[in-house]
C-alpha cells in the first residue's frame, strides 16, 4: 500500500494487480497467413513473386495461396487486400484448406471484403472438415461467441478439443479458458492450468499471462509468487500489457521478486506506453509520491486523468485529488 499526498489531503493509492483476462481468443490479422506463408519459404528466391505468380496462373493451389499471403502482408509485393482474396479464394475454391481459413478470417475481420460472419463460418467448415487446426480454432470461437452460427459451448469445446489434439496452442489456450470458466464444460481448474500450461511453453503470450495469474492467487495450484513472476516477465517480454502491469506491481511490493523501485518504474512504463489503464494509474502514483521517479505531480494529474479517460475510478479519484 502506498499513500498519494496534497497538502493536508490523503488518500491509500495501492498498487493493484488486475483480475484474470481469460477471453476466447481470434486471431489477428498479423497471423493470418501464418500457416500458408511457411510454404513460401520452400522456394526461396530472388524472383520469388514472379515465380508464384506464375506458377499461380498456371492454377497451382499452393502457389495462389502464398501469393495471396504475399499480398496480404506486403511482402515482396506491394500490400493490396484485395489481391490477397482474389488469390485465397481461387486456391479456397481447389479445396486448399490453408486458403480457405485465411479467406475466411478476411470475411471475419472485413479485409479486402465486406464483413461477413455467415460466409466466414462457411469457409472454416471447409477447412475445419480437413483438419486444419487453424480452422478448427477459428470456427470454435464462432460458436463460442455465437457469430455467424447460433451460439454452442459444447461445439466450441469439440472444435478447440480437435485443434488441441494437433498441439495448437490457441486452441490449448482457448480450451483452458472454457475449463477455468466452466462454460461448455464442468469448471475445472486443474484442466485450464494444464492447458494453459501446455500453451505457455509454445510460447502464447496470454496463456503465459493467465498461468502467471493462476500461480500468484493460488488457483488450481500451490501458489508461488515466483512462477508467477517468471510467467508474467515471458509475457511482458511479448509486450503483453497487462504482464507488464503486474510485473511492475510485483516489483513495486517485492512479491516474488526482491523489491526494485526502478524495475516497477521500467515494467509500468511499458504497459503505459501500450495504454494500459492500471499501469497509467500506478505509475501516476509513483510520480505522485516520488517512489523511484523524481516527485512530478504534474506527471500524475496527466496519468490519472488518461486512466479516468479510460473508466477507472481509481484514476478519476487520483485526478480530483491533485486538482
Amino acid at each position: 500500500m502506498i499513500s498519494t499526498k496534497h497538502k493536508s489531503a490523503a488518500i491509500v493509492f495501492p498498487i493493484v494487480f488486475l483480475s484474470l483476462v481469460l477471453t476466447g481468443c481470434q486471431k489477428t490479422q498479423d497471423e493470418v497467413s501464418h500457416e500458408s506463408t511457411e510454404t513460401v519459404e520452400v522456394y526461396n528466391r530472388d524472383n520469388l513473386p514472379s515465380e508464384l505468380q506464375e506458377l499461380a496462373d498456371q492454377g497451382d493451389a499452393q502457389a495462389q495461396t502464398d501469393l495471396g499471403s504475399m499480398y496480404f502482408q506486403g511482402i515482396g509485393v506491394s500490400q493490396d487486400y484485395a489481391k490477397a482474396v482474389e488469390w485465397f479464394e481461387k486456391a479456397a475454391n481447389q479445396g486448399h484448406s490453408s486458403a480457405q481459413n485465411n479467406l475466411g478470417l478476411m470475411y471475419y475481420q472485413g479485409t479486402g471484403v465486406r464483413q461477413d460472419y455467415a460466409k466466414a463460418v462457411e469457409l472454416y467448415e471447409k477447412a475445419a472438415n480437413q483438419g486444419s487446426a487453424e480452422a478448427q480454432t477459428n470456427l470454435g470461437v464462432m460458436y463460442e461467441n455465437g457469430s455467424g452460427v447460433r451460439q454452442d459451448y459444447p461445439k466450441a469445446v469439440e472444435l478447440y478439443e480437435k485443434a488441441v489434439n494437433q498441439g495448437s496452442a490457441e486452441a490449448q489456450y482457448n480450451l483452458g479458458w472454457m475449463y477455468y470458466q466452466g462454460v461448455g464444460v464442468s469448471q475445472d481448474y486443474a484442466k485450464a492450468v494444464e492447458l494453459y500450461g501446455k500453451a505457455a511453453n509454445q510460447g502464447f503470450s496470454k496463456a503465459q499471462y493467465n498461468l502467471g495469474s493462476m500461480y500468484f492467487q493460488g488457483v488450481g495450484v500451490r501458489q508461488d509468487y515466483a512462477k508467477a513472476v517468471e510467467l508474467y516477465e515471458k509475457a511482458a517480454n511479448q509486450d503483453h500489457s497487462s504482464a507488464q502491469n503486474n510485473l511492475g506491481s510485483m516489483y513495486f511490493q517485492g512479491i516474488g521478486v526482491s523489491q526494485d523501485y526502478a524495475k516497477a518504474v521500467e515494467w509500468f512504463e511499458k504497459a503505459v506506453n501500450q495504454g494500459n489503464a492500471e499501469a497509467q494509474y500506478n505509475l501516476g502514483v509513483m510520480y505522485a509520491n516520488g517512489t523511484g521517479v523524481r516527485q512530478d505531480e504534474n506527471q500524475a494529474v496527466e496519468l490519472f486523468q488518461n486512466s479516468c479517460d479510460k473508466g477507472l475510478q481509481k484514476g478519476c479519484d487520483g485526478y480530483r485529488l491533485l486538482n
